[in-house]
């Protein structure tokens, strides 16, 4: 089974793919050319995200569980010389890494996902700022026409990331008690179980490696499976590919319902 990777490897991890996204912005043609998977964005935009998003929770690991106010205020914009972009991007991360080895992975942290199954730590923060650069580098190497899938270590650990973090929730599921099932070809599964107490995760035996019974016990089996490579399955959840494009079983129907869902908290 999976288990939550090292501070330290987050960090690198960190590192690596905005080192990544880095290279994927100054390959691209333009800094004003169309995001097509945030088509509301340019690459500008997206760089801009990027930065200040790092500056910000830089900002906020630093103030531990207090919210910090947002390190753009007074800060100096995001350059819009396209030889500028890179060395200020490569500030903001390192601005976030710096607060978190100052921090450490235990010390708690402001986050919005109170009622969720992450903690609110800033090892936590790392888990999600590891995930949203990485889906976010995808973002800028398909503007830039050269979209790599994400890396093994990143992407298995970021299926549960995503279904802990945003998914999970206290809140009452409106339908019919059901359940999700994740299966990544790498040999790795999880359980997504909604119902009128919330929505929870668990991780469960990959298929051939427990009977089918055994796998399917509790009250609410699966109603539909996916499976993918863990990259697939996490660019899926962020919708960056759509669902259909993977292996499913059972009601498609759910995961229109699950993306419908607002809880209430």
């Amino acid at each position: 089974m999976t288990t939550t990777p090292e501070f330290a490897v987050l960090l690198r991890l960190i590192d690596e793919r905005s080192t990544a996204f880095r290279a994927a912005v100054a390959s691209a043609p333009s800094l004003d050319v169309q995001v097509p998977t945030c088509p509301e964005w340019t690459l500008f935009d997206l760089a801009q995200h990027i930065g200040e998003g790092r500056r910000d929770w830089a900002a906020t690991v630093a103030a531990g569980p207090a919210p910090a106010k947002s390190a753009a205020e007074g800060a100096p914009a995001a350059p819009r010389e396209r030889e500028a972009v890179p060395a200020w991007l490569a500030e903001s991360t390192e601005q976030l890494l710096d607060a978190l080895r100052e921090a450490g992975p235990d010390r708690g942290c402001w986050t919005w996902w109170g009622a969720s199954q992450s903690p609110e730590t800033c090892g936590a923060v790392a888990r999600h700022q590891l995930q949203q650069i990485a889906v976010h580098t995808y973002d800028a190497q398909v503007t830039a026409g050269a979209p790599e899938p994400l890396p093994d270590d990143v992407a298995l650990d970021g299926v549960e990331e995503f279904l802990f973090t945003c998914v999970a929730t206290t809140s009452a599921w409106p339908h019919k008690p059901t359940a999700f099932d994740f299966h990544a070809t790498e040999g790795h599964s999880w359980r997504l179980t909604v119902d009128g107490d919330g929505a929870r995760t668990t991780r469960i035996p990959a298929p051939g490696t427990t009977p089918v019974a055994a796998a399917d016990e509790g009250p609410n089996p699966a109603g539909v499976s996916v499976r993918g490579t863990a990259s697939e399955l996490v660019l899926a959840l962020y919708g960056r590919i759509p669902v259909g494009s993977l292996k499913t079983d059972g009601d498609r129907g759910l995961f229109d319902l699950l993306e419908a869902w607002e809880p209430e908290e």
